[in-house]
């Protein structure tokens, strides 16, 4: 099956730069327009996690990598109050994968990657029929060493989840540039990637400013990147470096 996968850090819902206004769900309803089969978001705040499936329309599975600080309709009302000033310290963050709902998904549980003392960055997968395992991941934003080995840890978590030959696809906010990990391509210049092993894949894309646009700002400070997986058809438009 060839499938779109494409993956956005939502930057906790704000434009750059930031301002009170909040755009995560114009984000999600963007991201999914056009239908992708597989959508993996980071920075998702923790109170919109339950709204993802009808603003998407899709299958939704996640993981929070940092707990809200205070009960999540309170801080969804005090983030909203200015959603640049407050960003994730209230409302905490969590990554997710959204599926299109035609396509049968087993959860595959997830993982701590980030190290005692760090602050916590997970990666979770799925099993989605068609396609094979899908990991997403927000690596911290630290040396590369550091991050690297955090990268390898979720490598490792996808291998226990995932048969030998089965197609995988680990994708998210790296926060390293031209990541290299056994068993998948190369990574590109930019810090969000879509890795993938054991299948065909189209070249990472990345969105132009001026899909994200709102009230004059781009949403997010990373644009959205998409590749087609088991395609070996030419790239759908042309690469334009992330923001983040």
């Amino acid at each position: 099956m060839e499938a779109l996968v494409r993956s956005w850090n939502l930057f906790n819902g704000n434009t750059v730069p930031p301002t009170r206004q909040g755009h995560v769900r114009e984000m999600v309803e963007l991201a999914t327009a056009d239908r992708p089969a597989v959508l993996c978001l980071q920075e998702v705040p923790v109170w919109a996690l339950r709204e993802l499936a009808d603003w998407s329309g899709m299958q939704s599975s996640w993981l929070v990598a940092r707990p809200p600080s205070r009960p999540a309709f309170l801080a969804a009302a005090i983030t909203r109050l200015h959603s640049g000033f407050f960003r994730s310290r209230l409302a905490g963050q969590a990554n997710a994968i959204l599926i299109d709902r035609s396509l049968p998904t087993t959860p595959l549980s997830g993982v701590q990657i980030s190290e005692k003392g760090r602050e916590r960055r997970v990666v979770h997968a799925v099993r989605i029929d068609q396609i094979g395992v899908v990991a997403n991941l927000h690596a911290s934003n630290a040396a590369p060493e550091v991050v690297v080995r955090e990268l390898v840890r979720a490598r490792a978590f996808v291998d226990t989840r995932a048969a030998p030959d089965e197609t995988r696809i680990l994708a998210g906010d790296f926060n390293l540039a031209h990541p290299a990990l056994a068993g998948y391509e190369n990574g590109g210049p930019g810090l969000d990637h879509i890795l993938v092993a054991n299948a065909a894949a189209t070249p990472l894309v990345s969105w132009a400013v001026e899909r994200r646009v709102a009230d004059g700002k781009p949403l997010s400070d990373h644009a959205p990147v998409e590749r087609l997986v088991g395609s070996d058809r030419p790239s759908r438009g042309e690469w334009t470096t992330p923001a983040g």
